[in-house]
């Protein structure tokens, strides 16, 4: 009777936990490729995210986003950025991103966490401020850190990221 009422006991804790989070209701991301003032979004969001404000470092962000989302205003371009010698759709479908830390700051938090792309996982920090109903991060990263390689120095792959979360 006893491990009947533990094993109940541990059923209902995820549901105390939820009802004391915030979930992500929607995403809207853009990212611009700065060597080449290249400006695009990214959808197809998905998220497993617990936002717990009142206790910022135990929430949790993960999700990911569709590659054969990713748009730039021009079809041929997103064409061949989705394929094999880029971020290679037909094998990597899906763009991953999971804190390992949260850090509350004056205006808001940091995230760091890694971030998958192409297999390949690296470390990325997001700094995100709360503005009424909406989360809204700043990262940078360099693509060819992925294997993304559009220009041929290093350091001229840089992107910068934009997301705004809309929260329940």
């Amino acid at each position: 009777m006893k491990i009947k009422l533990f094993i109940f006991f541990l059923a209902l804790c995820p549901i105390a936990l939820i009802g004391q989070s915030t979930a992500i209701q929607s995403a809207e991301i853009t990212f611009n490729f700065e060597a080449k003032d290249v400006d695009g979004s990214i959808s197809d969001f998905q998220s497993e995210s617990i936002l717990d404000f009142e206790n910022i470092e135990k929430s949790i962000l993960k999700g990911s986003v569709g590659v054969k989302s990713i748009k730039t205003g021009i079809f041929l371009r997103d064409w061949s950025l989705k394929g094999s010698k880029y971020f290679d759709e037909d094998t990597h479908q899906r763009i991953y991103f999971e804190s390992n830390a949260i850090t509350a700051t004056t205006n808001g938090f940091i995230a760091e966490g890694t971030l998958t792309i192409k297999a390949i996982e690296k470390p990325l920090r997001i700094t995100f401020q709360k503005q009424g109903n909406q989360l809204i991060g700043t990262a940078t990263m360099n693509s060819a850190d992925y294997g993304i390689s559009i220009k041929k120095q290093h350091d001229d792959n840089k992107v910068t990221i934009k997301l705004v979360f809309t929260l329940n």
